[in-house]
């Protein structure tokens, strides 16, 4: 069983800056995917960002390329996601994800809201 826990979430304005944690627990952190997710009011749960257990490997979705950046410091078991040049579009519910030994994310944490205004 692997726990997942966000911090990091609050308000900012339009042009600010946030960066979310993830903590996970269990010996094997750098055998997970890691990925970061979000859904807006009245919206469906969209992907925003994930990095590669082994090769470190980044991809990010259209609307925050650029913008944001995920990373992961396996000695401590989290994963981040530094958010810059924040939107008005950008505020939702932010999911941390692992994907351990299948093809879909199988652990998800309680999520952080992030609230950015104009």
């Amino acid at each position: 069983q692997v726990q997942l826990v966000e911090s990091g979430g609050g308000s900012v304005q339009a042009g600010g800056s946030l960066r979310l944690s993830c903590a996970a627990s269990g010996r094997l952190f750098s055998s997970y995917d890691m990925g970061w997710f979000r859904q807006a009011p009245g919206k469906e749960r969209e992907f925003v960002a994930d990095i590669m257990r082994s090769s470190g490997r980044t991809s990010y979705a259209d609307a925050v390329k650029g913008r944001f950046t995920i990373s992961r410091d396996n000695a401590k078991n989290t994963v981040y996601l530094q958010m810059n040049s924040l939107k008005p579009e950008d505020t939702a519910v932010y999911y941390c994800a692992a994907r351990v030994f299948t093809v879909d994310y199988n652990y998800w944490g309680q999520g952080t809201q992030v609230t950015v205004s104009s």
